[in-house]
């Protein structure tokens, strides 16, 4: 288990003085000096590092590949590159920055026109929903129209699964993310509930069962139909942490709120020994720790459910799950999905829900380890840099996206996860 991930020998916490950066003496590793410093300071040197490893990206991902996206999607392909040129410019306020967004996204638009995969991070609702944002902080009304136009005119298919990567709820995940960012009631509540209820089995295999079905099967267990290649999975990208995650944005009846904690309770109930999460029903192998599968999805699941249900429960959840993240986090892998940057955003949402100190110092802390050592250990085959090395999901964009999202650590969310 242990070859999946590098041993955290970092202080439990370093509190954050001024002093601290100056007081160091010139012994010690990077590393060391790194996690003395002040994090506004840090935040700089992250900062330069954040911004050269964007235009790597660009170049490696759009300008060598002909300015054209053969990969359209957020996950792998050019719209997380797409993603990370608007972080880059909400950061640097640099007007180039927004354009070469845009561009790369009108080319994601035409790329994808056809295509059956309708999700934010790896559909066409995520190029349109992202479109729209881009083209209303640019003051282009008539690209803002054109999008929402072509989102309002995507069809789902009738046989699309319900998870967030690849179904149902990654679509209704834009349908919120429009919502936040071009205002409330751009998507409507009603087209939301359609989209749950349009085969009369989303909400009712996920969460809203009929009285005689919440029935616990056993003692201490409850029904969870959620199915995906014949596994249950329980997991942020494919499974039922991240369909959980997305119904929380949508409207809910009180006894569907109800239905949400309680699948969340029964999932808390059938963790590991270790604190870690099975990545499916009935799984008995301990070994992943990532956002898609595992702890860290859980963790961002559970800090959000504590916080829209005021659930002391869920939250101590939460945090147990972020002490497996600590412990077991530091991944052989640089990305967003199953890598130490996905990994980063636990504690971010723990710090952001509680205030406690000591997490914003864990995130500092991954960061630091990334900084130090993340490109070195690609280039010497002690980490593995993913394969797609330079995309949102899982390679160095990811990092980028992290360390540019460390400037305002409480207005940090996990790309198109988080809202």
């Amino acid at each position: 288990m242990a070859d999946r991930f590098f041993l955290n020998e970092m202080p439990l916490y370093i509190p954050e003085t001024s002093a601290m950066a100056s007081s160091i003496s010139e012994t010690g590793d990077f590393l060391t000096k790194l996690l003395h410093h002040p994090y506004k300071s840090l935040c700089e040197i992250l900062n330069k590092t954040a911004l050269d490893l964007t235009n790597t990206v660009v170049r490696e991902t759009w300008v060598k590949r002909g300015k054209r996206a053969q990969d359209y999607s957020l996950y792998t392909g050019a719209l997380g590159t797409a993603l990370l040129l608007f972080k880059a410019y909400q950061v640097t306020n640099n007007k180039g920055d927004l354009a070469l967004s845009s561009d790369i996204i009108k080319a994601c638009d035409s790329a994808s026109r056809g295509s059956k995969n309708v999700t934010f991070i790896c559909g066409r609702s995520g190029i349109c929903a992202l479109g729209a944002v881009v083209a209303k902080q640019a003051g282009d009304e008539q690209l803002l129209d054109h999008y929402l136009t072509e989102f309002k005119q995507i069809k789902l298919p009738t046989d699309l699964p319900y998870e967030l990567l690849y179904g149902r709820a990654g679509f209704l995940w834009s349908c919120a993310f429009l919502n936040k960012h071009i205002g409330e009631g751009t998507i409507s509540d009603s087209t939301m509930i359609v989209i749950n209820n349009m085969d009369g089995k989303f909400l009712e295999g996920n969460c809203h069962r009929h009285h005689e079905s919440r029935q616990k099967t056993r003692k201490g267990e409850m029904s969870i139909n959620y199915e995906r290649h014949e596994k249950k999975y329980w997991g942020a990208a494919h499974g039922l942490a991240g369909i959980m995650h997305v119904l929380m944005d949508m409207p809910l009846t009180p006894d569907e709120q109800e239905d949400v904690k309680s699948v969340l309770r029964y999932m808390t109930r059938g963790r590991f020994p270790s604190g870690n999460y099975p990545s499916s029903e009935g799984s008995e192998s301990d070994r992943l720790v990532h956002w898609c599968h595992g702890a860290p999805g859980l963790a961002l699941t559970l800090a959000k459910a504590s916080q829209v249900f005021g659930d002391k429960d869920l939250l101590q959840a939460a945090v147990d799950a972020a002490e497996v993240v600590w412990n077991r986090g530091l991944l052989k892998r640089v990305g967003l999905c199953h890598g130490i940057s996905g990994n980063t955003y636990v504690f971010l949402a723990l710090y952001r829900l509680t205030g406690n100190a000591e997490y914003l110092y864990r995130a500092k802390a991954f960061a630091c380890f990334l900084q130090d050592k993340a490109e070195r250990l690609i280039a010497e085959g002690f980490m593995h840099g993913g394969d797609r090395p330079y995309s949102l999901f899982e390679g160095l964009g990811g990092m980028a996206y992290l360390f540019l999202d460390l400037n305002e650590p409480s207005e940090a969310r996990f790309p198109a996860y988080e809202l």
